[in-house]
């Protein structure tokens, strides 16, 4: 990719590395390379050492009461199977049943298909317009059998954040485990698995300048002390949840971006706030049928997705060859099938195909923007008169 005029707005699918990210990571390469596991020489108790440092900037983030909760993954998805798979098998003497939304990632939903297929129920709740779940519809689901709320942080295609706080208070009300996917807020929004009640949580580097391949499962220590099943053996790693030699350089990266983002990301979220909102404005302004998905204010402040009427996503896409924009989750673009996400809405199949999901990032400028919202507008008038 050369093009220097390529206008980047993916970032809910993927980040680029921040440079300070980089310089951080490159002596692991190479002059710095043990093995966190080997500590009967120099090498491994240095390499051990970051991998600990890099723990305690994930923890803190957080908010998390304890670093040895941190528990290093090769990412979202892998941290999302072991705390569904990990907390089925670990707690299968108290009940069977999980708890979710029809709006969750895929690395959550097909986990709970497959454990639906072991034998586990599961319980999928609608959203309403906004991709928000019902409180009351979520008490109502909880039965003495279950063992496990998965609700997702922020939605990686609509931007919605969910009412985490409250969700985790019936949890905890219920003495009920609760999970959350957080891979498009940590790094973007403040996370606190204390005030929030949040007994697992799931994050990746990529999506916070942080190198791809590598992310975190947040598992609590006390109050209540978090159990999970091993999905991965051979080694006892990370507290023998998820054996394997660890990936240092990207966890030395990932510490590095989240210590970045604990400093820079409220003054980056208010700056991409005001830019999504433009955005909207200008489309709306030069195109006149533009819907917003997802809710209006509780949302992720780099992401906006909107369906442009009589425009079909996919034809819009193709005309922007120098522009990135997705019509969704990366993990399913390749499919010719709606959102899930848009169709849960309840606006119908047209709105989905019309949907475009539009990601600013801590490179992007507002001459790029501006420039893609007036290709945008001058595509949608050519398909228009085609």
């Amino acid at each position: 990719m050369n093009n220097t005029d390529y206008i980047y707005l993916d970032h809910n699918a993927t980040t680029p590395v921040d440079v300070r990210v980089l310089e951080a990571m490159l002596p692991y390469f190479t002059k710095v390379f043990g093995n966190a596991a080997s500590l009967d020489h120099e090498a491994g108790h240095e390499a051990n050492r970051v991998v600990n440092l890099a723990r305690e900037q994930c923890a803190r983030i957080l908010n998390a009461n304890d670093p040895k909760e941190i528990i290093f993954t090769s990412g979202a998805t892998e941290s999302d199977n072991i705390a569904l798979f990990g907390v089925a098998e670990k707690y299968a003497d108290k009940g069977d049943h999980i708890i979710t939304c029809v709006t969750e990632h895929k690395a959550v939903l097909d986990c709970c298909r497959r454990l639906e297929q072991l034998g586990k129920r599961i319980t999928y709740l609608p959203v309403d317009q906004f991709g928000i779940v019902d409180l009351d519809a979520l008490r109502a689901a909880i039965t003495p059998k279950t063992i496990l709320i998965s609700i997702m942080f922020a939605n990686n295609e609509i931007g919605t954040i969910a009412p985490i706080q409250e969700i985790g208070a019936i949890a905890r009300e219920h003495g009920v485990l609760f999970h959350t996917d957080a891979a498009q807020a940590v790094g973007h929004i403040p996370v606190d698995v204390e005030a929030m009640h949040i007994d697992l949580l799931s994050f990746s580097a990529h999506k916070i300048y942080g190198p791809k391949g590598i992310g975190g499962l947040y598992v609590r220590r006390r109050n209540p002390r978090v159990k999970v099943a091993p999905v991965i053996y051979g080694g006892g790693h990370e507290l023998g949840i998820r054996s394997g030699t660890l990936n240092v350089p990207g966890i030395v990266g990932m510490g590095k971006a989240l210590e970045i983002a604990r400093v820079e990301m409220r003054a980056e979220a208010e700056k991409y706030r005001q830019w999504t909102q433009m955005m909207f404005q200008q489309l709306r302004d030069d195109l006149g049928s533009v819907e917003l998905n997802g809710h209006p204010t509780q949302r992720l402040p780099h992401n906006l997705n909107v369906s442009i009427k009589g425009i079909e996503s996919r034809s819009l896409i193709v005309q922007l060859k120098d522009i990135a924009i997705s019509t969704g989750s990366a993990c399913t673009s390749a499919s010719v099938e709606p959102s899930h996400v848009i169709m849960a809405l309840g606006f119908g199949e047209e709105r989905a195909h019309n949907a475009i999901r539009m990601g600013i990032g801590r490179y992007t400028t507002l001459h790029e923007i501006l420039t893609a919202i007036s290709q945008i507008s001058l595509a949608v008038q050519r398909i228009s008169n085609l």
